[in-house]
């Protein structure tokens, strides 16, 4: 009998531990003095579901505090689902403290959605400044300007869910800059009312889409950059300085080769005179072999050559002694 004893006794403990391992206790009586709705059954489940009962109690006992009806059921699914209950029901508490309307189906898919839901409703009660990076436009007269400038956004709980984030207002932001910065006639005109660049901005309805709300655009700084107007002039004079170079270049190049051409062609009518002087002595002396020269048609034809070259001469010492009487 003392031995069936022992052994009753640690079936019992064995048993006991069992239910302790699958039923917390601890967690069952907080719910209970709270005012929750689970039961032991409940809590059964969830270890037998592999879900972590304490991440599901404890927000519930909060949301019960809060005065939330959240469901057991829901808070189970939305964490199986890979979801964060406890921040889901914090943005809840929140929401329902800021007269925000939010019921936990929304919340749940903002959170399931990648989107930190309390951080949401946060930024709707306190809107928030995203500061974008310098941004460099440049004036219709080729002054280019750099501006910086600070966004206040709020977040819109409707839009959370498949709207654009903070990097889609930046983008537009600076598109708006540029363009607003392009289209003035001077850069004199933005530095002396920056704020037109507030009001081009905010009239383009940038938030259209986006997960948040614009509630104002500062220009914080407008800086003087550099004159790309100027050096872009430079840089195009510098080419065409350049093509006309090439160009001038080109015609010097073809009128040395005409004047090459040209001595080529002179050489090659000397050469054809050279070669050509080179068959009188032949065709005078087959004209005295032959009998239709005689010496003294020779004699008289040297004769004719002496004066010739005489009265050359005669006319080039007049011409030298004309041109220096004109001097």
């Amino acid at each position: 009998m003392l031995i069936q004893g022992y052994i009753l006794l640690f079936v019992l403990i064995i048993v006991i531990i069992i239910i302790l391992s699958l039923v917390p206790i601890g967690l069952w009586i907080s719910a209970l003095a709270a005012g929750a709705k689970v039961g032991i059954i409940d809590l059964i489940g969830m270890r037998l579901r592999r879900v972590s009962p304490a991440k599901i109690v404890n927000p519930l006992i909060k949301s019960e505090k809060a005065g939330l009806a959240v469901p057991v059921v829901k808070l189970e699914a939305h964490y199986l689902a890979g979801g964060n209950v406890d921040r889901v029901v914090n943005a809840l508490i929140a929401a329902e403290r800021a007269n925000i309307p939010l019921s936990f189906e929304r919340a749940a898919a903002i959170d399931l959605a990648g989107r930190n839901v309390l951080e949401a409703v946060q930024m709707s009660v306190n809107p928030k400044v995203i500061e974008t990076p310098i941004i460099s436009a440049m004036a219709i007269n080729g002054i280019e300007l750099k501006a910086k400038a600070k966004v206040t956004v709020r977040a819109n709980i409707d839009r959370l869910v498949g709207g654009a984030g903070e990097e889609t207002i930046i983008a537009r932001v600076g598109e708006g800059i540029v363009t607003t910065v392009g289209s003035s006639a001077t850069h004199k005109e933005v530095l002396e009312n920056p704020d037109k660049i507030s009001k081009t901005v905010l009239g383009k309805g940038l938030d259209s889409g986006t997960a948040f709300e614009i509630l104002s655009i500062d220009i914080a700084d407008v800086d003087v950059g550099r004159n790309i107007g100027a050096a872009l002039q430079t840089d195009q004079a510098e080419a065409d300085k350049r093509i006309a170079q090439a160009k001038a270049e080109e015609r010097r190049a073809m009128a040395v080769a005409r004047e090459q051409e040209m001595v080529a062609s002179v050489q090659e009518m000397r050469a054809k005179v050279v070669e050509a002087e080179a068959e009188v002595p032949r065709a005078m002396a087959e004209a005295f072999r032959s009998g239709n020269l005689g010496v003294m048609d020779y004699y008289n034809m040297m004769n004719i050559v002496s004066d010739t070259k005489m009265r050359e001469n005669i006319a080039g010492v007049k011409n030298q002694t004309d041109g220096k009487k004109d001097k």
